[in-house]
């Protein structure tokens, strides 16, 4: 918890506006705003007398605990575990009150993924890490497919997109942005010789109707092709697939998980207003400095994130430092412990950010 000074000023606020709410001369241009503000600065006050509450209620039971009594001593000994644990689900709401996540973390997510370097076998490695991502998004109750791939003719992915629809999926994924690297011996390697390859990875939030950009029509070229792979498949005998160009800013989408042109092209503009709507948030967030735009992050870093090495059945993510000796595990989609890590890392840096007003 923030140290007693700045509760002080937050209380001191906090009076500051009630009596600047109750005034008649207020102007009504600002009363919104005020309102806003008083609102939630009365909900973090709120949430701490609650904790303070509850520290005075663990001490009584700390004190009633020494009793003699052993049938007493073990009641108050439960009811202080039963508090202690109250008191940190509090500080965790009181922490994310004070220094809330993005709220595009709640959105789903479209992951694009890339063969880097190693040719056939960076291809395989990022239909790998597809394989990882669905997996994991399955185990989070989330629905996940292919929307746009280019298959090589040994079922790797030279490119891969993916769309993961669930409450979240982006808050969890989105660390996932940048370049992947992984050790291990090729399937076409006869000499048994460790190879590296890579493949880079960019996460962007899908966008609500409220958060859709503007585009013009006139703006994008559409044009369509027949879809699928390497080995050929029956959506290859129409046009169905879709591919949207937005001409400005030169983005290009494409879309062949249906067999309906018309259905392609719709989820192809969804994609397209997600990644616009990046851009647009990164171009607002140089506007107001470079600090900020770090704390935003761009979702295209080229930085190493992880490095999954298959001899050792290890994986490691450089975010965080956290190694796992378990690499089979983890591609078989329990990415948990390492987003758990990456998200509580998160929260540590925005602790260090000046506190969230409204």
């Amino acid at each position: 918890m923030a140290d007693q000074n700045r509760w002080d000023k937050i209380q001191s606020r906090y009076d500051e506006l009630t009596r600047l709410l109750m005034s008649s001369s207020i102007d009504p241009r600002e009363r919104h705003k005020i309102q806003k503000e008083h609102s939630y600065l009365n909900s973090l006050l709120v949430k701490y007398q609650e904790i303070k509450n509850l520290e005075s209620n663990i001490t009584l039971a700390q004190q009633e605990a020494t009793s003699s009594d052993i049938e007493m001593r073990e009641l108050y000994e439960e009811e202080v575990h039963n508090l202690e644990k109250r008191k940190e689900q509090l500080f965790k709401e009181l922490d994310t009150l004070m220094y809330p996540p993005d709220e595009q973390d709640a959105h789903g997510a479209y992951i694009e993924i890339r063969a880097g370097a190693g040719g056939q076998e960076a291809a395989l490695f990022a239909a790998d890490l597809a394989k990882m991502y669905i997996n994991y998004a399955l185990k989070r109750g989330w629905e996940a497919s292919i929307v746009d791939f280019h298959e090589t003719d040994l079922k790797g992915y030279r490119e891969v997109t993916l769309s993961i629809d669930g409450k979240g999926a982006y808050g969890a994924l989105k660390f996932e942005s940048g370049t992947h690297r992984v050790q291990r011996v090729p399937e076409t390697e006869t000499a048994g010789r460790i190879h590296t390859s890579t493949a880079t990875v960019a996460v962007f939030p899908a966008v609500t109707q409220q958060e859709e950009v503007a585009i013009d029509p006139q703006e994008l070229r559409i044009d369509v092709f027949r879809a699928g792979g390497a080995g050929g498949q029956h959506v290859n005998k129409t046009e169905s697939a879709v591919r949207i160009t937005h001409i400005p800013t030169g983005v290009v989408v494409s879309c062949q998980d249906d067999r309906s042109q018309h259905k392609n092209k719709a989820k192809a503009l969804k994609m397209l207003q997600s990644r616009l709507a990046v851009a647009k948030k990164e171009q607002d967030a140089a506007k107001r400095g470079a600090e900020r735009k770090e704390m935003v992050g761009t979702g295209m870093r080229a930085e190493k994130v992880r490095t999954y090495n298959y001899p050792q059945n290890r994986v490691t993510d450089h975010q965080v430092g956290l190694t796992l000796k378990k690499l089979d595990i983890v591609m078989a989609g329990e990415l948990g412990e390492i987003i758990d890590a990456l998200q509580d890392k998160e929260q540590e840096d925005r602790r260090k950010q000046p506190l969230y007003m409204p």
